[in-house]
C-alpha cells in the first residue's frame, strides 16, 4: 500500500527542528504548571490511540497537539522542581542540546574503527572527569585502565562483578563457581543481586551484611571481617565487595579504605559504587567521601545524577581493562580490522555487555 511518505529534506528539516525546540521550550517555561506524578490509571493510552498503525502521514503539528492530549497527562515530570523521588532532577539545555548532535550523526561507536572520535572522545573526557574527582592515576587511559559509559551503574556492576568472577575462576577452577561469595551492606542498591543472578552466583552466596544508625548505615569492616572469616571457614571463596557512597535507601557512605584493605587482604574486587553521590566529590569539601578509593579495582558514579547530564550516562572508571576485556570480549571476522588486531585502539565493545553503543561523549564533553 503507498503510504505517501517522504523522507524530509534538509530544509524541512531545518523547520521542523525549529518547532521541536520550540515545543521543548515551551515545556520546560510550564513545567512547574503540571502535577509532578502522573493522574492517569494503567491503560489510560489504549483507549486513546487507534487499534492499529496509521497509513499516512500528520503535520508535525498534529502530533504536537496529540503529546499535549495523550502523552504528557501520562507523563511523570522528573524534571519539575518539585520532583523529589529517587534522585535529583538530571537533564540541563546543554545536554539537551547535545543529545541533538548525538542523535543527528547517529554513529554506533562499538569499535575504534567505527568512528574514531567516538572512542578517542569517550577516553580523553573520561580522563579529564576522573582528574577532576581526583580517582588515582591507574584509572586513567594513560595507563592500564581507564574510563567506559555504561548506560547505568546496573549494568556497571554486572560487568564487573563478570570481570572478577571470570578472574577468579580462571585461579580456582570453573567447577568453583557456586562456592564464590559477594559482600555488600544491606543498604546497597537491588543492582548488585541482580548482578549476581546474571554471573551465575548461588543466591545464598550474596551477602547483604547489617547496618545500623550507630554507625549512620555504613557497611561496619567488623562485620565485614566476621562474615568473610566464617566463609573461608566453610569453604567459601570471597570474591567480590561493593561500597557505597551514598546509598539510594539512606544516603549512607561505606568506609572505603578500610573495606578496602579487607579485600585486598583476602584477594577480593573491590567496587565502589558511587552511583548517587560521586559526581558532588568534584567538589573540594566533598572529595573525603571517596578517600580511600585508591584501593578499589572499579569505580562508578552516574553523570546523570548531578552533573547535569541527560539520561543514560553512567562512567565507570577500572584500573585493569584487560580484566574486562578478557571477560566481554568477542572478536568474529566482521568485526575485526588492523588498528584492532594490532592493540593500537580501545574497542569499547569488549568493556560492555551489548555490542552496539551511542557516541556519548559528544554531548558530555564539548556541551557542558
Amino acid at each position: 500500500m503507498e503510504s505517501g511518505l517522504k523522507p524530509m529534506d534538509a530544509e524541512q528539516l531545518r523547520e521542523n527542528a525549529h518547532k521541536m525546540v520550540d515545543f521543548i521550550a515551551d515545556y520546560y517555561k510550564t513545567i512547574e504548571n503540571f502535577p509532578v506524578l502522573s493522574q492517569v490509571q494503567p491503560g489510560y493510552l489504549r483507549e486513546l490511540l487507534p487499534d492499529s498503525a496509521p497509513t499516512h502521514p500528520e503535520p508535525l503539528q498534529h502530533i504536537f497537539d496529540d503529546i499535549q492530549a495523550k502523552i504528557l497527562p501520562g507523563v511523570t515530570h522528573w524534571q519539575s522542581p518539585n520532583f523529589f523521588g529517587y534522585y535529583p532532577s538530571n537533564s540541563s539545555i546543554a545536554g539537551f542540546l547535545g543529545e541533538m548532535m548525538s542523535a543527528g550523526l547517529n554513529i554506533v561507536g562499538f569499535s575504534w574503527i567505527t568512528s574514531p572520535a567516538a572512542t578517542e572522545l569517550e577516553m580523553i573526557v573520561l580522563d579529564w572527569f576522573g582528574k577532576m574527582l581526583k580517582l588515582p592515576e591507574e584509572f586513567l587511559s594513560a595507563g592500564k585502565g581507564g574510563g567506559v559509559i555504561q548506560g547505568t551503574a546496573s549494568e556497571a556492576v554486572l560487568v564487573v562483578l563478570l570481570a572478577a568472577r571470570d578472574k577468579i575462576l580462571r585461579r580456582v577452577g570453573k567447577n568453583s563457581l557456586e562456592k564464590l561469595v559477594v559482600y555488600a551492606s544491606d543498604q546497597t542498591h537491588s543492582a548488585l543481586q541482580k548482578a549476581c543472578q546474571i554471573g551465575g552466583i548461588h543466591p545464598e552466596n550474596c551477602r547483604l551484611l547489617r547496618t545500623d544508625s550507630s554507625t549512620n548505615y555504613a557497611l561496619s569492616p567488623n562485620v565485614l571481617n566476621e562474615a568473610i572469616s566464617n566463609d573461608v571457614t566453610s569453604g567459601l571463596i570471597p570474591f567480590f565487595l561493593c561500597a557505597t557512597v551514598g546509598t539510594t535507601s539512606s544516603t549512607a557512605v561505606d568506609p572505603l579504605l578500610e573495606l578496602g584493605k579487607i579485600a585486598k587482604s583476602n584477594d577480593m574486587w573491590f567496587h565502589v559504587d558511587a552511583a548517587y553521590a560521586g559526581s558532588a566529590c568534584i567538589c573540594p569539601e566533598y572529595r573525603h567521601y571517596i578517600d580511600g578509593v585508591e584501593e578499589a579495582d572499579s569505580f562508578n558514579t552516574n553523570a546523570h545524577k548531578w552533573f547535569l547530564t541527560n539520561f543514560d550516562c553512567s562512567v565507570l572508571w577500572i584500573k585493569d581493562r584487560n580484566a574486562l576485556i578478557q571477560a566481554l570480549s568477542t572478536n568474529p571476522e566482521f568485526l575485526k580490522n588492523k588498528a584492532s588486531q594490532a592493540n593500537l585502539v580501545v574497542d569499547y565493545k569488549d568493556w560492555q555487555i551489548p555490542l552496539g553503543r551511542r557516541f556519548r561523549l559528544l554531548l558530555r564533553g564539548y556541551f557542558h
